[in-house]
């Protein structure tokens, strides 16, 4: 185990910690945190420094020094697309960057330091991916509490302000997995406008170290937020379930690809998960339903507008033959779970009544409701169950209430 210094922030345990050593992982980097002039051990010099917003303790966001130019784009782009307290205060917080007042304001600083005769690009993300550009590319970083589930992304800009992409980073099996994904499904993606949304661009798939990362376009600038992010964009669901092509002939759950896979994967994770699908087939399998894509994580979060058109993103989740209806009952479950802090039962039950509201436009009459929301929690629970295995750790939020809802929804009345 690494033993770290004082003052050295990938010795802490809190998300400042967890996203420092994601990043700045190689022991030859030198970091430290200042609130004044930071004083470099000999032999080193200073690669990037860093705004540590609003604070150490309470860390959000690395916002980069480069020049005060990077530091406001950093937190302005795509100010739309955040909530109006958020976007106040990353208004401010640009504010102060551009006036280079960043230190008035009692933000501490990070540096990170390469030795004397190293090359930056073979210690620091940011730098390799600028080589591999032709250009010089600085990084913003967004600071999340530890969680195994969760992928450190550069926002990356070049020295004018202007956003050049994202660099989502895979850094144990589960989220390795999770930005191959993604690539594999920005590769595929039909781009021919239509009611299929917008989708980023993949521009880059590579591996750095022990890190897998991709690296997706600039979204446009002038994105922004959904209005009423709370209605289901059901045309544009159909279309991603569709490929932007017609409906698929509806065939029983029983020998479907998408039971075959449940199936396997419940048998690999072990446990009661194999009794639940079981239990589905045997209520279920006669009944017949349209089968597709999926975007796997549709969330308001992950959902923008611009010039008129819908532009969606974080695909890592994506997967095909499943049934057409799931991004609804994602968007019902989540949205409950993670907007409004609902514990899985409610979830589940808001979940159910979104399927009710809007479930007749994707050709779900009652008992294929209660399928697509039964099939839909045994997926996410199997997703939870493979984040784990691959070194994600167990969703408090999930584990293990989701088993027993969707055990409890499937057992036998009477």
């Amino acid at each position: 185990m690494t033993v770290h210094r004082a003052g050295d922030p990938r010795g802490r345990e809190d998300g400042l910690g967890w996203v420092s050593r994601a990043i700045f992982g190689d022991p030859r980097l030198w970091l430290g945190l200042s609130t004044g002039p930071s004083s470099l051990p000999p032999g080193h010099r200073v690669a990037a420094r860093y705004a540590v917003v609003p604070s150490v303790e309470r860390a959000k966001f690395l916002l980069p020094l480069a020049s005060r130019r990077v530091g406001a784009a950093s937190t302005l782009a795509y100010n739309a697309l955040r909530p109006p307290r958020v976007r106040v205060n990353r208004f401010a917080v640009g504010a102060l960057a551009g006036l280079g007042a960043t230190g008035l304001a009692g933000m501490p600083v990070l540096t990170v330091a390469v030795p004397d005769g190293v090359d930056p690009a073979e210690l620091l993300l940011a730098e390799h991916l600028g080589r591999l550009a032709g250009r010089r590319l600085h990084a913003a970083i967004g600071v999340r509490p530890p969680d195994p589930h969760h992928k450190p992304t550069l926002q990356l800009f070049d020295d004018r302000g202007t956003p050049r992409g994202y660099a989502k980073i895979g850094w144990n099996d589960a989220t390795r997995a999770m930005v191959a994904a993604e690539a594999a499904a920005l590769r595929e993606l039909p781009r021919d406008g239509g009611d299929f949304p917008d989708v980023p661009r993949l521009e880059r798939e590579l591996r750095w170290a022990d890190l897998a990362v991709t690296l997706v376009a600039p979204m446009p600038p002038r994105v922004r937020r959904l209005p009423r992010p709370e209605r289901p964009r059901v045309t544009a669901m159909l279309a991603v379930a569709r490929r932007g092509g017609p409906p698929a002939a509806p065939r029983p759950l029983a020998g479907s690809p998408f039971l075959a896979d449940l199936a396997a994967r419940a048998q690999r994770a072990g446990g009661p998960v194999r009794d639940v699908v079981a239990a589905l087939a045997r209520r279920d399998g006669a009944v017949a339903l349209e089968f597709g894509h999926w975007h796997g994580d549709w969330v308001p979060w992950n959902l923008g507008v611009h010039r008129g058109r819908l532009t969606v993103w974080d695909w890592e989740n994506s997967g095909s033959q499943r049934p057409v209806g799931f991004d609804l009952a994602h968007q019902g479950f989540q949205s409950a779970l993670s907007l409004r802090d609902r514990p899985v039962p409610a979830a589940t039950a808001e979940m159910v009544e979104v399927l009710g509201l809007h479930g007749d436009a994707f050709g779900l009459d009652p008992i294929r409701r209660r399928l697509v929301a039964d099939a839909y929690l045994v997926e996410l629970w199997l997703r939870t169950a493979e984040l784990a295995a691959g070194g994600g750790g167990w969703s408090r939020k999930l584990h293990p209430a989701l088993l027993d809802v969707v055990a409890d929804r499937l057992r036998p009345s009477g």
